[in-house]
């Protein structure tokens, strides 16, 4: 584990000498919460961001609260176009997206996208919790990509972390998690999209769980990106 977190630390260091400024999107899932540990306890200049869609969990804005007292950090909060989603539930209802793909799309475009842009709009580079065992649309992450889409060099330092060395990490350091992940919960977003998952499923199946699993993604993270070759190091 010890060159597991070495190895981190160093691409989270890279990251922010070579990519300044840089941001670190967090939903407060374990990998995210494994992130901001590492960054505060290395003091590294890498901010923190989340997106509040309106629809979080009470147990995920709990965990917010909890991450700014235990590190005094600051964390960015952008919500959503009220215009828009108004707009949207006028026209479409509330919980539209069980629905239709389309709808549940464009409720992601609403809450989760658009406000990723504005996160974004001045970041040189952003790091996330991806990892490639979470589900079969993240089999191809890698430490290193670049993200056309906001056109700027994107960083999943646990690309290749386990659901045990995720977990590892969290008890030796006894970093802070969501309430959830205790009741079946591997992966958290929004409450009406999220349920438990059952023995034997992976970590994503309880997101969308009523779709296809190859269209189960929110938009923020597109593939396939631009791989930067020369500084993947798995």
């Amino acid at each position: 584990m010890r060159h597991r977190v070495d190895d981190v630390i160093a691409v989270l260091t890279r990251a922010a000498r070579s990519h300044a400024p840089v941001a670190l999107a967090s939903s407060f899932g374990a990998e995210d919460m494994v992130l901001i540990d590492l960054i505060a306890s290395a003091a590294l200049p890498i901010s923190v961001f989340t997106l509040d869609t309106g629809r979080l969990p009470d147990e995920t804005h709990a965990l917010i609260d909890r991450t700014r007292e235990r590190y005094a950090i600051a964390i960015d909060v952008y919500c959503p176009d009220a215009a828009a989603t108004e707009a949207y539930v006028r026209e479409h209802g509330m919980n539209a997206f069980y629905r239709d793909v389309a709808l549940r799309q464009r409720c992601c475009a609403i809450r989760k996208t658009e406000p990723l842009r504005r996160a974004l709009a001045e970041k040189a580079a952003w790091i996330t919790g991806l990892r490639r065992g979470q589900s079969m649309t993240r089999r191809e992450v890698r430490i290193e990509e670049f993200d056309a889409d906001h056109r700027l060099a994107k960083f999943n330092p646990l690309a290749d972390w386990s659901d045990e060395d995720v977990w590892e990490y969290i008890r030796a350091h006894r970093v802070p998690y969501n309430a959830l992940h205790d009741r079946g919960y591997p992966s958290i977003g929004c409450a009406p999209c999220t349920r438990a998952v059952e023995p034997g499923e992976d970590a994503r199946a309880g997101r969308w769980w009523w779709e296809q699993p190859g269209s189960r993604e929110c938009g923020l993270h597109r593939r396939p990106l631009a791989i930067v070759n020369h500084r993947v190091t798995s």
